[in-house]
């Protein structure tokens, strides 16, 4: 058997089973229960040192 032919035999079965569940393992560790929190605490944490609203247009200063 060539190694071209057993390369593309892997490639055609095996490594797409991999990548499949490797994708969908991802998936279910995104959505797992319980991650609610850190995610909410990610995407917040952005604003964490805000004080105030900012400017609605900080270009145009008085004075």
């Amino acid at each position: 058997m060539e190694i071209y032919t057993l390369l593309r035999h892997l490639a055609d079965s095996w490594f797409l089973l991999a990548m499949t569940l490797f994708f969908l393992g991802i998936c279910l560790w995104a959505f797992r229960p319980g991650s609610r929190a850190a995610h909410q605490e990610v995407a917040t944490s952005i604003f964490r040192n805000d004080d105030r609203p900012a400017e609605a247009n900080p270009a145009k200063k008085e004075g």
